[in-house]
């Protein structure tokens, strides 16, 4: 075929659409040396040959050179941008080339290239050579400096409110009159002998915005969040659990106004008759002690604790002075769920009018994780489109109807649980808000 191109062009040398085919034909074969010889003088100061110019470019950066692709290309289209990023990666121009692939991919993100990136994005470190070393030049994508180090070490969260939380109206309510007051208000409260602190369980299906609500109480509270993972408590080593837990209350105490938030709590206070290690005994009593302790003074510390599963925790803990105040994070009903579509479509490209409230009736039982996961599916499928086009693709209403058919609640599982406990073993009336929410959410929650 190239054979046959070439023939058909020495018989009409000025067939411009002839050279354009002849030249897409080598740069699908990556004959990029045979079409550089092909490539007509003068190009660079033609302003009506676009898409030729466009092809020789790439003819040119593919036989290395760089330099003279650059004269080729205009500085206007994404497309161009984009190739001269890659002359200038060549040119060893990072910057520049840097500045390009911004531009082009700001202008079209389907040309994003993560290869290109990190060439431009490389940094060429000296290390000077001492007596009888060589000299180096190291090139590095990894940019780690002290301050990252930081940074993963101490990690600046971002600080939420209760208007980064859709849904849950009822519960903020309840945790702004019992919670963030005490915090906004330390006078009058001091004045009736109201102590500032104390413990909150946040309890219901996962997904659904547990760790979300504790640091936006957080935030309400414009205290000191710190999120505590399991692996900062557990050791293997005896006494070191009970040492480490302390510190962390400890560092809590010193920062206060501080909440510190269990996640998962029931690892470190699960039942203590559900198991037969003396360790995990031992730990569980830390924990009560470090909560109210006789030596302890936690006044200006909010102690948030999230579970899956509260009927696995130590009835202890429910003890007033403790976490005396448990509270029930369902899954989010008709109006948050739309409310919630709203906020996770919002900064994303879109495109027409969205039936929200469809989406809403259609999602009953999804958690706000589940809903997370369907924004996600929709994108996921625009994205694609955006690939296959070459150009962007917002998100229109029908990637949202479509993600329905392959996204599944996924509380029906502990909500069926639940409702067991709450009916066989509801000593107390513990669980008596499982009850109302099941009795109220029934149906076509």
């Amino acid at each position: 075929m190239l054979v046959q191109l070439e023939t058909a062009l020495a018989l009409s040398p000025d067939n411009e659409a002839l050279l354009g085919l002849l030249l897409q034909a080598y740069i699908e074969r990556n004959e990029f040396a045979r079409g550089l010889a092909k490539l007509p003088t003068g190009l660079e100061a033609r302003g009506d040959a676009q898409a030729l110019r466009h092809l020789s470019a790439r003819i040119c950066l593919g036989a290395g050179e760089p330099q003279r692709a650059l004269l080729l290309l205009p500085a206007d289209m994404p497309e161009e941008q984009l190739l001269r990023a890659h002359a200038l990666a060549d040119l060893q121009r990072r910057d520049e080339g840097l500045k390009e692939y911004r531009l082009a991919v700001q202008a079209n993100p389907a040309l994003e290239d993560v290869s290109l990136q990190r060439r431009l994005s490389a940094q060429v470190v000296d290390f000077p050579g001492g007596e009888g070393r060589p000299r180096l030049r190291v090139i590095s994508n990894d940019d780690t400096e002290q301050s990252e180090a930081t940074r993963l070490l101490a990690p600046n969260s971002e600080i939420l409110t209760f208007e980064d939380v859709g849904g849950l109206d009822e519960l903020k309510k309840t945790i702004h009159k019992k919670i963030i007051l005490p915090y906004q208000k330390p006078g009058l409260f001091q004045r009736f002998r109201k102590r500032v602190g104390g413990g909150i369980l946040l309890y219901g299906p996962p997904g659904c915005g547990k760790t979300m609500l504790a640091r936006a109480t957080a935030g309400e509270c414009k205290a000191t969040f710190l999120n505590v993972a399991i692996s900062d408590v557990l050791d293997m080593y005896i006494g070191e659990s009970e040492r480490k837990l302390h510190a962390l209350f400890e560092e809590a105490r010193a920062k206060a106004p501080a909440v510190l938030f269990f996640d998962e709590v029931e690892a470190l206070g699960g039942k203590r008759t559900n198991t037969r290690e003396a360790t995990s005994s031992k730990l569980v009593s830390q924990f009560l002690t470090e909560m109210d302790g006789f030596a302890q003074s936690n006044h200006g510390v909010l102690i948030l604790a999230a579970t899956n599963v509260p009927w696995s925790v130590d009835a202890a803990f429910r003890r007033p002075g403790r976490f005396d105040r448990v509270l029930f994070v369902p899954p989010p009903d008709r109006p948050a769920r739309a409310n919630m579509l709203r906020l996770m479509m919002a900064d994303r490209p879109c495109e027409g009018v969205f039936d929200y409230e469809f989406l809403a009736r259609n999602t009953s039982g999804f958690s706000g994780a589940d809903l997370r996961e369907l924004v996600e599916t929709a994108v996921d499928e625009a994205i694609e489109e955006s690939i296959a086009e070459g150009r962007e693709q917002p998100v229109t209403d029908r990637h949202l109807k479509a993600a329905l058919k392959e996204v599944r609640a996924t509380t029906v599982e502990w909500l069926t649980t639940a409702r067991n406990y709450a009916r066989y073993s509801n000593e107390g009336g513990q669980y008596d808000e499982v009850l109302a929410f099941l009795e109220q959410h029934g149906k076509g929650r």
